[in-house]
């Protein structure tokens, strides 16, 4: 598959051979399931003629396309603006190529949670691509896509891209805008790429970031492009987090340690510290996550937006709208985050929360002191089977390397860099300082390489 730098070069006629050859592909592994019901591949459209083809989730809005983060209290809305961060493809001469599938409101780690169905692993069609941006993920290691964006609200991006086998990067809390995403949380939401290689990242990444005043949360801070000074050879601190790994199984150890030791050929430094247990960065993650995520989706109640069961008063016409339009995840996330809000509960567990998520920001700010990047898993294991989560609990425990990112607003970026003994990846992410992705990127430049992983 060519590479979005290499797909930079092409002409009108060369993007539009592409172009066909991808809608091919589509139709060939239309099994995967990669893209959601209404850009199937006879009826799939650019938004712009002669663009470079990028895939899109399908909660990040798009001017009269259906958006409906798969969810089916949204099917039939048809999006009358469009996303900064689509604007940003379009100013680049990139177009939306199509919604790909997710969780439903981006709440999972599977994409078995969408109302269009679930998607596959390409690598094993028996086990999941991880989520909630797991279209995503597949398309692009698939051949589907040659790049594509995502959402990563506790390792939405990352934890599906390490699945899958490929990159999948989350930037700094307010780096790239939010306007016209469809919210989960809104203090831990942030789009970011999935694309085959490190540098492809950089490039999409470059195309979206940047202040954007249609959007409160966004940092009016002052931005140098990241892909054209990529280096490296850039000598770094990394610092491990020791107790981080005993969650972890074997093939994920063995992984790791490998990874340290390739580091440290590549003449890095590595330094040894200590976190918080993950329990608690789990704990604190679903309290907030989920009280924000029932804020959020209040708006859902068929008669400001979505789908409506008609009652005969307005009390039941919300409950029958809300109990038919959203599925069990998302039912059972709104329930306990409107319940930790309720009086009585909001300083036993939101505040105490918080205070938790304040913790976890200083502990990472004094690693910072020393390292210039932290390593960790992406995930205990590799992709699980269909079926394998017993209960949502199990689900929420595969986000324990992940989830405290967002919780700082940190920006991190997840590497394949080995294969279990069933040749399933491995992904590993590096941690960055707050606006500090240059760093970021040249270091997993020199992981990329160090690693020199075989697709």
């Amino acid at each position: 598959m060519i590479t979005l730098k290499e797909a930079l070069t092409l002409n009108a006629d060369e993007i539009k051979s592409l172009t066909a050859d991808l809608e091919n592909k589509i139709k060939t592994d239309k099994h995967i399931g990669c893209y959601v019901e209404q850009f199937k591949s006879e009826d799939i459209k650019l938004s712009l003629d002669n663009s470079i083809p990028i895939a899109v989730k399908s909660n990040i809005n798009i001017t009269s396309w259906e958006t409906t983060a798969c969810s089916n209290i949204l099917k039939n809305y048809i999006s009358p603006y469009t996303a900064t961060v689509v604007q940003n493809l379009h100013k680049a001469g990139l177009g939306a190529f199509g919604h790909t599938n997710m969780d439903e409101f981006a709440m999972g780690s599977s994409t078995e949670t969408s109302c269009y169905g679930r998607t596959l692993n390409p690598l094993d069609n028996e086990k999941v691509p991880g989520g909630s941006s797991g279209g995503s993920a597949a398309a692009v290691a698939s051949g589907q896509a040659i790049a594509a964006l995502g959402t990563d609200t506790g390792g939405s991006i990352r934890q599906p891209a390490a699945y899958c086998g490929v990159v999948g990067m989350k930037p700094t809390y307010g780096r790239v805008s939010r306007y016209g995403i469809i919210a989960y949380s809104s203090s831990l939401d942030q789009c970011g790429p999935i694309t085959q290689n490190v540098e492809d990242a950089a490039i999409l990444y470059d195309i979206i970031s940047g202040y954007d005043a249609k959007d409160s949360t966004s940092a009016n801070i002052d931005y140098t492009p990241i892909a054209p000074s990529l280096d490296a050879n850039k000598k770094l601190t990394i610092a491990v987090i020791d107790n981080f790994i005993s969650e972890a199984d074997d093939c994920t150890k063995k992984a790791y340690a490998n990874t340290i030791e390739k580091l440290k050929d590549a003449g890095h430094t590595i330094i040894h510290k200590n976190m918080m247990d993950t329990k608690k960065h789990i704990s604190s993650y679903y309290v907030v996550a989920t009280a924000e995520a029932s804020a959020n989706l209040s708006r859902y109640d068929g008669i400001r937006y979505g789908n409506r069961v008609e009652a005969t008063n307005l009390k039941d016409t919300y409950l029958k709208t809300k109990s038919a339009g959203f599925g069990k995840e998302v039912q059972k996330r709104i329930l306990l985050g409107t319940f930790v809000l309720s009086s009585g509960y909001y300083d036993a567990y939101y505040i105490k929360a918080q205070k938790v998520r304040h913790l976890i920001k200083d502990e990472f700010n004094a690693i910072f002191e020393e390292a210039d990047l932290i390593l960790s898993p992406v995930a205990p294991a590799t992709a699980p089977k269909f079926g394998a989560f017993e209960s949502s609990l199990e689900m929420y425990l595969s986000d324990i390397y992940t989830i405290s990112v967002n919780l700082a607003g940190l920006p991190a970026i997840s590497i394949p860099v080995e294969k279990d003994k069933n040749n399933m990846p491995i992904g590993l992410q590096l941690i960055g300082k707050a606006y500090d992705e240059k760093t970021l990127f040249d270091g997993a430049m020199s992981l990329e390489q160090s690693v020199n992983y075989k697709k």
